[in-house]
Order: C-alpha cells, then structure tokens, then sequence
C-alpha cells in the first residue's frame, strides 16, 4: 500500500443502480467519509435524461459497455449483445426504465437457499424506503423516498388495444405488477420524474452533491482490490492522469454488476484458482463461485405490421416527426419521447400447476429490423412487438477473466435454451402471442405478421426461429451468489466469505432470478447493505 494513499471509511467501486444507494446512504449522515468509483463519465450527455433517447445510448462506447457473450451452443452458436452502463447511475442510465419488483416468492425462495434476512418480509421495508410512488403509500408501497416511481407517462391507444387483446385471450387485468398479485396484464410503471428518466444517480447522487464527506470520482476504473493478508484494505484505479490507490479504512463495496463484480474479484485474487493461476494472478482466496451461476431472463419476438401511423417506428423513420416530437417534448414535457415504448404487458403461468408466473410479455410500440451493438435498425412502416420473456430459466452460465487486464471484457456465456422446460416455456409464451394478435381489440390495427412470419408454425419451427433469434434479456444476475457452502461467495450480509472488510452489492449476489425487471430489486440490495454496514458500524 503507497504510504501517500487517500484514505476513506469506505470505497464503492461501481456507480450503478446499488452501488450510488449504498454511496448515497452511507454518506447521509456525515460521519463517515466515502469514496465512489466510477470508470464511466459523469450523467450529463442529454440522451440519458430523455426516455426514449435510451435508444441512443444503446449502442454509444462513451457510456456503454458493450459488452458480447461467446458462443452460445443452444442458440446456433450466435454471440449476445449485451449493453451495460458506464456511467454515473450505470444501466439504471440506459435501461427501459420498467419498474418491477418480482414476486414475493422469489425473496421467500432466497431465504429457502439460506439467505436469512432476505425473505419478503424483510426486503418490502427497503423497497418503501427507497420509492417516491407517484400513486402515494401504502402497505406495498412507500412514497418520500429517493426514487421516483411514476405511472405510464404517454397513452398510446395501441397499448392499450394490446391490454385489451391480452384480457379476450383470458388474462385478467392487473392494476398494480408490484401488488398484492403479479399475474395479469396492465400497465407497467417507471422510473421517471417529470417527464425524465430518474436514474439511481439521479436519486441517490443528486441529494448528496453538497457532501463534502462524499467523493464521487468519474473516469475512474478499478483494477484490482488490494489486501493485507485476508482483509481488503485499498483499491487500485485507472484515470485519466494515471494509477491512483485509494485506502478503505473500513470496508470496501463492490457494485460492479454481473459482468464487473466477478470480473474485480477473479483480477484481484478470488475465484476459482486454477483459472486465476492461468492467467498469473496470485490466489489470495479460492472461492470456486466466483463468476459462477451467471442467470438472465430469455424471450424471442413477434412483430406486426399495423395499418396506420401510431408507432415509434414512424419517428425514427422520419426527420419531421422527430424535430416535432423534440419541439413537443422540450416545451410541453409531453409527447412519444415522455417514454420508452414499452409502456404495458402481462404476467401469466406457462403450466397451471406453476404458484407463480414464469412468463413476461413485453408490448412494445415498435419494431426492428435488426438490434445488435450496430444499432437499433426500425422497420420502415408501422409496426409494434409482442416479446414473451422466460423468467424462470433453468440455464446456468458464467463470468470468467480472459485476460489479466481490467480493461478487457471477460467471457460471458449464458447457456439459455438449455432443457426441456426451457423450451417448453418460452414455446408457451410465443403460441400466446400469437393467440393475442388475432384478437379483436387489435383487428383494427394489425395488417400482417412480419416476425418470424406465417411460415412458422410447427414447434420445432419456432425452436430453430427461436434458436436464431432469441436474446438474453440484460437482466443478468447471480455471478457472486449470497448463501452457505463451497459456491457461495458471500454471506447473507453481503460480506465476502473468508475476507474481512469486503462486501458485494449489486444484482451478482441474488442466488435465483426474480421474475421481473432487476434495476428496482438491485437499488433495494444497495438500500439493505447500506443498512447492514451502518449496522455493523454502530
């Protein structure tokens, strides 16, 4: 450790949707002095802060990852485009601004798995505390909180066509997602406030910027943790003017999400140590999970070719109508880029046997002809989408260093598509689609099926279209998996198993998947370790 090192209580390594609550909370109230690490530029490029520009941050390497799995040998072998944020509020920055919260079975599930603490009961109070709820407080919900939650902030008549025709196929209809009940269909909710996307940096950042006891230092890339024996002392980072070594007088939080958390840990020492070993870093800790467990939601696509002009496709096709919508939205604070055209979808169970659904269907309100880290191509007519998402994949992946080098992207593999109830869920959820796209409501739009098309129609017809066109889902989770046993890395506290002064908050420490959007329950793991680390200190 250089003797002139800065030194804080704690370093946050990654400002993303956990990582600026727990900076944010931890600094609140001016005890203790905090540092947060962020190797993305501050928030200020205006695409962030307009829904629908999320378009434009999708593929942009300023603010983006951009990150690409290897081969995926259940789907053709294609590579995944995988954007991720880099930046202050990370993919809570670039993301569809979806507010979901899961079921309450998926954090009773996580106690099961022996997360104790992490029960429903006991994570509902940190979702409260962070949510401004536009619809006001409730047993479910909390208002006053960091985080705005607001209803749809656009009508679109095709939306609510796609509700309609959701509720004739025998869906009922749903009020509230993050409600007493998830399944059914209705409207989704959003992280937005006036009209502009409310980011974790938004939230948590924007309160905290007269803290003097807070240091939030952007173009700032963490290379490895830095140890004295079993206990992290320090972080070791890249900016513009060179390498800089921060001390960490208490502990140290890793927020580097799915891909960056296994990937700092794998650079510094934990994983598993053969793979360590092979690319010559010294095994601090063997923790074989590290990078291990990698989960993502899974869907494939319809789209259908409409009869009139309502869709986003005839914005982005035409210059006129988006010097219209930029004059609309800059001085009215209304109009399509109030949202990101995702504004509705449903809930529903693949087997009737299931508790729970496993199954998301996102209505979109455009359609594309290609969406790769080249860019989101429209088609050039009217078109929306129907996308059945898989929420309960049984697949297994992982996060593994390529190289010894924190600038290099590690290997990403997901294994979607990988057994038969895989298969069988997301075929339920394509039939349903469909099903929906023939009903009335929408007979007064729908001209054709133009994705994958009529000549689909057998299930192994929609396997191989699945096959070539699935994606994951950029809900990736697990690689830093919380609970008990040898592939476990942390504790129910978040505390690295076997060194002392390091925790992990973020997405990667979810054992299992929730069933639903991830931002919102990765802003509530920053909230609970926040909590767990003021606790422990007091």
């Amino acid at each position: 450790m250089a003797d002139n090192a800065d030194t804080y209580d704690y370093i946050v390594t990654g400002a993303g949707s956990a990582g600026c609550a727990v900076a944010g909370r931890l600094s609140e109230s001016g005890k203790y002095r905090v540092l947060l690490l962020e190797a993305g530029p501050p928030d200020t490029n205006p695409w962030i802060h307009i829904p629908l520009g999320y378009t434009k941050n999708y593929t942009n390497p300023k603010i983006n990852w951009m990150f690409e799995s290897e081969p995926e040998p259940n789907l053709n072998n294609r590579t995944l485009y995988q954007p991720r944020g880099k930046v202050l509020g990370g993919t809570s920055s670039i993301n569809g601004t979806v507010y979901m919260r899961g079921t309450g079975a998926d954090y009773d599930n996580w106690r099961q798995q022996g997360c104790e603490g992490w029960d429903w009961d006991n994570v509902l109070p940190f979702f409260k505390k962070a949510q401004n709820q536009e619809r006001g407080a409730s047993e479910l919900h909390g208002s006053g909180g960091p985080l705005h939650v607001n209803n749809i902030p656009h009508e679109w008549p095709l939306a609510k066509a796609c509700v309609e025709a959701a509720m004739q196929t025998g869906i009922p209809y749903n009020p509230d997602f993050n409600g007493p009940k998830q399944e059914g269909t209705g409207f989704y909710q959003f992280t937005v406030n006036n009209r502009r996307r409310w980011s974790s940096a938004r939230a948590y950042l924007g309160p905290a910027k007269s803290r003097a006891n807070l240091v939030v230092s952007t173009e700032s890339h963490a290379q490895r943790l830095i140890f004295e024996g079993t206990r992290a002392v320090g972080v070791e980072y890249t900016t513009p003017q060179g390498r800089r070594i921060a001390r960490a007088a208490r502990e140290i939080v890793v927020s580097g999400g799915a891909f960056g958390s296994p990937q700092l840990l794998q650079l510094s020492g934990l994983g598993p140590a053969e793979l360590l070993r092979d690319h010559g870093i010294e095994v601090v800790r063997e923790i074989p999970g590290v990078g291990e467990n990698l989960q993502d939601h899974f869907n494939s696509y319809l789209s259908y070719r409409v009869n009139q002009p309502i869709t986003l496709n005839d914005i982005g096709n035409s210059k006129i109508r988006q010097v219209l919508a930029g004059i609309q939205y800059v001085f009215t604070r209304t109009g399509p880029l109030t949202g990101t055209g995702i504004y509705a979808g449903a809930f529903v169970r693949s087997d009737p046997r299931l508790e729970n659904p496993d199954l998301q269907i996102n209505m979109s309100m455009w359609s594309t002809e290609s969406r790769t880290r080249d860019g989101i191509v429209p088609h050039p007519f009217p078109a929306f989408t129907l996308s059945p998402v898989h929420l309960r994949p049984e697949g297994r992946g992982f996060v593994r260093i390529k190289t010894p080098n924190a600038s290099d992207q590690p290997a990403i593999r997901f294994d979607q598509l990988r057994t038969e109830y895989d298969k069988s869920a997301i075929l339920y959820g394509l039939h349903l689609c469909r099903q929906m796209a023939v009903q009335p409501a929408l007979k007064p739009y729908v001209v054709e099926e133009i994705l994958p098309g009529p000549a689909v129609q057998s299930d192994e017809d929609w396997l191989e279209d699945t096959r070539q066109r699935g994606v994951a889902n950029f809900h990736p989770v697990g690689t830093c998996r919380m609970g008990h046993g040898i592939d476990a890395v942390v504790d129910p506290r978040l505390r690295v198993h076997g060194i002392a002064g390091l925790r992990v908050a973020d997405a990667s420490i979810m054992p299992s998947i929730i069933a639903g959007n991830t931002n919102a329950p990765s802003i509530m793991i920053g909230e609970k370790c926040a909590a767990m680390i003021l606790e422990d200190a007091a």
